[in-house]
């Protein structure tokens, strides 16, 4: 039977916690300032995360405007846009707090309906996209979760550490030929499992098997640019996706990776017009899940341990089962 080493009111304590000192660091690590932003965008703006190209948004209508209006998956698009319209200067950035809802998730113990994640997003130069200055930013990144773990484990110290190594770094045509017989999902488990803490470079486009490491949306993220961070969880037995970012697309990369997926539509969308019109800032982005962090750092099993979302009954009862308490 499973006991949390937090009862609710200090999860609840632990939560507020890890997202003030987390947001703190974050912040000063990538020289981001804070911004608003939408919950929904409209369809014809183009700005909503396409995720994986299988999801649908969640979308209504108002009085007044005549277009539909979509709960947004993730910022990818609208931070870029934005770094515009704030005038953002070259090595700055904004965050903010991302709330989605994604109603086509499969749920389980890591993955709800509901999205919390501080979606960032920095200005960058030519000369800053390449691989190195990927890994450069993923080294910073993981500082700011360091110095959070650290502040955590001075309040609850009775909570086990998960971030202990340095990040190791490899491509995911590199981790295809580790482990050529497993499926991605099981070389993640694999890699991250002999080393800890591990970003996969190069998501999105097809590997030496015919298929991509994981599938990403032509629009936002250079898919030769990008990257998963992950962690092993010993508690959960395998490894946890903590953050997916990347150097995004320029004029080239985007209208290569349209033509790849059979999405040229989108070319006239205001977004990808303005983009191939070189009218948006070159820029560097991402998420990282506030829930994920929240449940590695408090040691929790399962993501309705530290976000309050809507469960089918069949796993509630699985849960109380095993004594795990959902918010």
């Amino acid at each position: 039977m499973y006991e949390p080493k937090l009862n609710l009111v200090d999860t609840e304590k632990g939560i507020k916690l890890v997202k003030d000192h987390f947001e703190k660091n974050l912040a000063k690590e990538l020289n981001l300032l804070r911004v608003s932003a939408p919950l929904f965008v409209t369809t014809k703006s183009g700005l909503n995360d396409n995720l994986n190209g299988v999801e649908t948004p969640v979308t209504f209508r108002i009085n007044g405007v005549d277009d539909n209006l979509e709960i947004v998956h993730s910022l990818a698009k609208w931070k870029r846009m934005a770094l515009k319209t704030y005038d953002i200067p070259v090595g700055e950035g904004i965050y903010t707090d991302m709330n989605a809802i994604r109603k086509d998730e499969t749920l389980d113990n890591l993955h709800s309906i509901y999205v919390d994640q501080w979606d960032w997003e920095k200005h960058i130069t030519r000369k800053d996209r390449k691989i190195s200055y990927l890994k450069k930013t993923v080294r910073k990144i993981y500082k700011a979760i360091l110095k959070t773990q650290k502040e955590v484990l001075k309040v609850y110290p009775t909570l086990t550490p998960i971030f202990k190594n340095e990040v190791f770094f490899i491509k995911s045509k590199d981790l295809l030929k580790m482990y050529p017989d497993l499926s991605s999902k099981e070389r993640e488990n694999k890699i991250c499992e002999k080393y800890g803490t591990v970003f996969i470079i190069g998501i999105g486009g097809k590997l030496k098997n015919g298929k991509p490491h994981d599938l990403r949306a032509p629009d936002y993220d250079d898919w030769k640019l990008n990257g998963d961070l992950l962690v092993f969880y010993k508690p959960m037995g395998c490894a946890v996706e903590i953050s997916s970012m990347g150097i995004r697309v320029d004029h080239k990369s985007l209208l290569n990776q349209l033509k790849t997926t059979k999405k040229m539509e989108r070319v006239s969308l205001p977004f990808h017009i303005a983009l191939l019109n070189d009218e948006l800032p070159l820029s560097i982005g991402g998420g990282i899940g506030q829930s994920r962090l929240c449940l590695l750092f408090l040691n929790k099993i399962h993501i309705g341990e530290v976000q309050s979302s809507i469960w089918p009954d069949e796993l509630k009862k699985s849960c109380e089962s095993q004594g795990i308490k959902l918010l």
